[in-house]
């Protein structure tokens, strides 16, 4: 019986650890074709997608397709959802191009170790921690990225060149230059912009589609749906080659992507040291340069894929573990990081692509990372024609709808103290990423600390003065319900007693039980009472276990008031709803 309960054990942990264990045993032969379909087209949106998002995180194209891979293969046997596709995405380039400063190395360098923070906290199942950033900081944070991002491919679609990548002085010398537009890369920026737009407008409203169609509208249905689906890398097609026609008559007219390192990445150890014209700079040197980009970036790449992972779980029936999805990424950024990746995460438009097109399993991505590995096989000559405006209007759909202005509306009908640390995060982190998201995380801190110290009260003023607490009894507050008490009670004319009722309490700390003690021993001095009523067993327990001499509790308010009408001090007199916690020698049973 025993061998058969240890075995039982250690077959559901090694479900827990590696989840393709769950559903591989189920694998049909439906599944297989929905995984691949689904594969299909989350490959053609992701390769035009990571060309771009490697020029946000100002690197090589090509690191873009190395990063986008591994994380389907890895992801498959230790992920908990099946609807998320890992690699790189906009917000996560743009905190590479951050703390990486555009050397690849030092990208490469950066997703080894961000995967080990993961991974180690994913291991010591410490996924609860992302739940003390609050919802408006987050929103705060990616819309200011998106905004970035967003801006940050106008000089791209114009066509400009030299413009610095800090954000406020990337607007000035954006404006600065504007005289110096190519006219190509304009027209064809918003061109493939409006392309862009109309085919997601087109799949937006195409209609559910009815039984017994004849095949020749199902067919043209079903080509304009995949066309939709993959505009991306239907537009990049389309640009490219436009671009291709005017360079073969010798026609400059865009700015081109230019020559890409062909082939598969080299599997090798990450770059631990870096030799300069200035000598080498060694590892511990490399990781003081990334500065809190060793914080940020793993911090936000969890942040951003367990938000997307739960957001799909909730609406497609199922559930995820977040220590898991740690593990998941933490590992895939460790092992990506030999084919010279650079950070990843969740991304939100192809997992919502992946879910849209009926993925049934995690081997959908599979498919997507052969895809990807085709690509960098036998595409990458093709690239040197893909215009970069292109992909500046292909970053620009991307972040769109991401940028969330309702939030501010919401915020402000909802609850309008949140809307400072939104604009914290927000405003702060177009100057420093990692200072607007430690501004709004400290503007939270102290928005639910106040709130813990200044705990909902309702105050009755009868012949005794009863303080209904909504709240905990924390030590923020007992300075509070101290004054609150002296004020209204002791200090009143005449002074009078105290009834606190507790049935909303849950917690109390050593520092409210020493400030009750000094307040049952003042309105003793006074002979007056201060009573609790409603106490739940755990906050009794605690109680009596402080030995506060003298302090009395009622079962209910009521029998507290009618204890302070008869005004009875003697503990024969007191009726079967009352009991002294201490009174001087020992609990009373």
């Amino acid at each position: 019986m025993a061998s058969v309960v240890s075995k039982a054990c250690f077959q559901r942990t090694l479900q827990r650890c590696f989840p393709i264990l769950v559903w591989l045993p189920q694998y049909s032969v439906r599944w297989l074709r929905m995984d691949i379909l689904a594969g299909v087209t989350v490959g053609l949106t992701v390769v035009p997608q990571a060309l771009a998002y490697a020029e946000i995180a100002g690197l090589p194209v090509q690191y873009g397709l190395y990063s986008s891979f591994l994380g389907c293969f890895i992801y498959c046997l230790l992920g908990s959802s099946k609807d998320i596709t890992l690699g790189p995405t906009a917000i996560m380039s743009l905190l590479v191009s951050t703390y990486a400063h555009h050397d690849p190395r030092y990208a490469v360098l950066l997703a080894f170790l961000s995967g080990c923070i993961q991974l180690v906290m994913g291991i010591l199942r410490l996924g609860f921690l992302v739940d003390f950033i609050s919802l408006p900081v987050i929103k705060g944070f990616t819309n200011a990225a998106t905004v970035t991002i967003g801006f940050g491919q106008v000089k791209n679609m114009l066509g400009l060149r030299d413009i610095p990548r800090q954000f406020f002085r990337e607007v000035y010398y954006t404006f600065h230059n504007i005289a110096h537009t190519r006219v190509g890369d304009l027209v064809l920026g918003l061109a493939c912009l409006l392309l862009l737009v109309l085919l997601k407008v087109m799949k937006g409203r195409l209609p559910e589609e009815p039984r017994h169609l004849p095949l020749l509208i199902r067919v043209c249905r079903a080509t304009i749906s995949f066309t939709a689906t993959a505009r991306n890398a239907m537009v990049v097609l389309a640009a490219s080659m436009v671009a291709l026609c005017f360079e073969s008559q010798r026609w400059h007219v865009f700015t081109l992507t230019g020559k890409t390192v062909q082939g598969l990445p080299l599997f090798q150890l990450p770059p631990f040291s870096q030799v300069t014209t200035n000598g080498t700079v060694t590892f511990t040197e490399m990781v003081q340069n990334f500065g809190a980009g060793l914080a940020v970036v793993p911090l936000v790449g969890f942040l951003e894929s367990i938000a997307i992972a739960k957001a799909f779980a909730t609406r497609n029936g199922y559930r995820v573990d977040p220590n898991q999805e740690l593990i998941a990424i933490g590992s895939t950024n460790i092992l990506g990081s030999f084919v010279s990746s650079y950070p990843v995460t969740g991304s939100f438009g192809r997992t919502a692509v992946n879910s849209q097109t009926g993925v049934c399993t995690p081997a959908g991505g599979i498919v997507t990372g052969i895809i990807v590995l085709l690509s960098l096989a036998f595409l990458t000559p093709l690239f040197f024609y893909i215009p970069k405006a292109a992909l500046a209007a292909v970053i620009v759909c991307a972040v769109s709808s991401v940028f969330d202005l309702g939030i501010v509306v919401t915020l402000w009908r909802v609850s309008k103290l949140d809307l400072l640390p939104f604009l914290a995060s927000f405003l702060g982190c177009f100057w420093e990423i990692q200072y607007g998201i430690l501004a709004g995380i400290s503007l939270s801190g102290i928005i639910l600390l106040f709130n813990i110290a200044r705990p909902e009260t309702k105050v009755n003023d009868y012949e005794a003065l009863v303080v209904q607490l909504q709240s905990g009894l924390n030590f923020p507050a007992a300075e509070y319900i101290r004054n609150l008490l002296y004020s209204q009670a002791l200090e009143a004319s005449p002074p009078r007693s105290a009834i606190v009722d507790c049935l909303h309490v849950s917690s109390i700390d050593y520092t409210t039980i020493n400030s009750l003690r000094e307040l049952t021993l003042t309105f003793q001095q006074k002979d007056l009472f201060l009573l609790l009523s409603n106490l739940q067993p755990k906050i009794l327990s605690i109680l009596t276990s402080a030995e506060i001499e003298g302090l009395r509790y009622f079962h209910n308010t009521e029998s507290a008031m009618h204890h302070l009408a008869t005004r009875s001090d003697h503990i024969q007199d007191l009726d079967e709803s009352e009991k002294l916690l201490f009174d001087g020698s020992g609990p009373i049973m």
